[in-house]
């Protein structure tokens, strides 16, 4: 007696060789026609990223044929290229914030114009470009370059202050110059270095007064906290440390600096219950 499910068998294998066959093709992994590329520059304390996807020529004519003149280009493939500012900058003597933008450009015989759009996630320029969300637009001429057969943007003449964002296709390359404010931000690190640098030593000379009773050692942070930065905190931290030692005089005399700083400050003299305290209590051990 035959068994039914044989002749099933053939059938159910045709079925699924399709399946294998379409799960195959979706996994196959082959080059793309124009591949995504990440470039990041640090331009003295600013990164500079920009994402794009990289066109190559094959044998075409790229400007006003494949990239029309006079009309509005995403500046690479797929979607719309992307920069990102990690600080404020100027971009071709523009102020623009930080932030991520889209990139786009106008090619032309002359000077082209480029532009950054505050939408920077766009498929490109058809669909969801709108002109009224440009930051900027800047005129600037391309010159020529050596041949290259994928679009690329390079970071060239760079210093501490400045650098090139060159985007370079087929013989063409527009350059364009960004600006970082490095020196004016070093002067502000620099500042609040020092800032935070006469609190972190306030606090370790407060830290070795109340809890490890160590009045050399704290009396040492509080000197460097001063050497930083005079403040009635410190002021009043080295009056206690004064005091602990047996220093009532001295002690006097820089609980009263403190009192004074503290009168300016305002509001942020929260402690000036404890300073009139203090200074009461010190002022009768005086001898």
């Amino acid at each position: 007696m035959k068994t039914p499910c044989r002749n099933w068998l053939p059938l159910a294998l045709l079925l699924a060789v399709p399946a294998a066959a379409r799960t195959a093709r979706a996994d196959l992994e082959l080059p793309r026609p124009s591949p995504t590329a990440k470039l990041t520059q640090q331009v003295g304390l600013t990164d500079v990223t920009v994402e794009y996807s990289c066109p190559g020529v094959k044998s075409r004519k790229i400007w006003d044929g494949l990239v029309p003149y006079d009309k509005m280009w995403r500046t690479g493939a797929n979607t719309a290229t992307k920069i990102t500012f990690s600080k404020d900058v100027t971009f071709a003597d523009k102020p623009v914030p930080a932030g991520t933008y889209a990139l786009f450009t106008i090619p032309s015989k002359g000077a082209w114009t480029v532009i950054l759009n505050k939408k920077p996630d766009q498929p490109g320029t058809a669909t969801e470009y709108k002109a009224d969300q440009d930051l900027l637009r800047v005129q600037l001429k391309p010159g020529a370059a050596p041949f290259r057969e994928r679009l690329a943007f390079i970071f060239s003449n760079m210093t501490d202050d400045k650098a090139s964002l060159d985007l370079e296709w087929e013989k063409l390359r527009l350059s364009i110059p960004i600006g970082v404010a490095t020196a004016q931000q070093v002067a502000s690190n620099i500042t609040n270095a020092v800032d935070n640098g006469w609190r972190v030593y306030a606090n370790a000379a407060r830290y070795m007064l109340e809890t490890k009773k160590d009045y050399d050692t704290g009396m040492k942070y509080v000197d460097v906290s001063l050497g930083l930065k005079e403040d009635w905190f410190n002021d009043w931290i080295k009056a206690q440390l004064l005091a602990a030692k047996g220093g009532y005089k001295d002690a006097v005399a820089m609980g009263e600096k403190a009192q004074a700083l503290g009168a300016k400050s305002g509001a942020g003299f929260f402690l000036e219950p404890d300073v009139k305290k203090g200074l009461a209590d010190w002022k009768k051990k005086v001898k």
